[in-house]
């Protein structure tokens, strides 16, 4: 079972499973989630090989689907649903494959598609920090900015690290293994018929025009929505403006 961290009690709505993109944690959606649990249960997790979960040596969308299944049946009843990036690949693979376990579905800024940006450079740079000279987090992420780390990504980055145990709470060489399998996405003929929201960045080019097809393809009541000034890590950038288009949808 995944780690996971619930906010508030359970409510005549149903609950918010979060499923947070590469390298990120239930602890960075902590905000939104506690804002969000006014009035529902939220639940958001540690992906596999991230966090506190468990590690595996598999690293595909059907597994973190799986996964996802898995949290949603030891709760029992049917689940709104919201990933970002790789979360949201991992909740778009589980909407088709368990369609009966969610009642809305909500992605952030990704795709059903192959991309050709790897993300492998970064778990070169963590894996280049001295973590033996590291005694604040603070330290890494000057470690980071010698090795061309952005600002808010040495902040992303080190709030999975653990300075105690020297170590980064991420499975690097099994995310490095299966970094092919995490860009790509599987090919499938499954579609979902159930109410499903692509929310985006207007600042972000992960989800193109010509990736409509694909996704009207997989869900036929596909909307798109977008957030003004907001790239990728949109909940990030405009909070307020992501909170309210989450609670419009999830409410209607």
């Amino acid at each position: 079972m995944l780690n996971m961290i619930l906010h508030g009690t359970p409510t005549d709505r149903p609950p918010l499973l979060i499923a947070h993109g590469l390298y990120g944690s239930a602890r960075n959606w902590g905000v939104i989630a506690k804002r969000l649990s006014d009035s529902r249960q939220v639940i958001a997790l540690d992906m596999r090989n991230h966090g506190e979960s468990p590690w595996a040596d598999s690293h595909s969308y059907p597994d973190l689907a799986e996964d996802l299944a898995d949290v949603i049946k030891h709760f029992g009843g049917v689940f709104d649903v919201l990933g970002h990036s790789m979360g949201g690949k991992a909740a778009i693979m589980l909407a088709l494959s368990h369609p009966d376990l969610i009642r809305r579905l909500v992605i952030a800024d990704i795709a059903p598609v192959p991309y050709s940006h790897s993300q492998l450079p970064f778990i070169e740079k963590m894996r280049a920090v001295d973590l033996d000279a590291v005694t604040r987090k603070s330290e890494a992420s000057a470690q980071l900015g010698a090795l061309g780390v952005e600002p808010a990504l040495q902040s992303f980055f080190t709030q999975s690290l653990d300075v105690a145990d020297k170590r980064w709470r991420y499975n690097l060489d099994v995310l490095a293994s299966e970094m092919p399998k995490i860009m790509s996405f599987p090919d499938t003929t499954a579609h979902w018929d159930g109410p499903a929201l692509f929310l985006t960045g207007a600042e972000s080019d992960y989800v193109l025009p010509e990736h409509r097809d694909r996704i009207r393809a997989l869900f036929p009541k596909a909307r798109f929505a977008k957030i003004p000034g907001a790239g990728h890590w949109l909940h990030a950038d405009k909070p307020r403006e992501f909170e309210a288009n989450l609670r419009a949808y999830l409410d209607a």
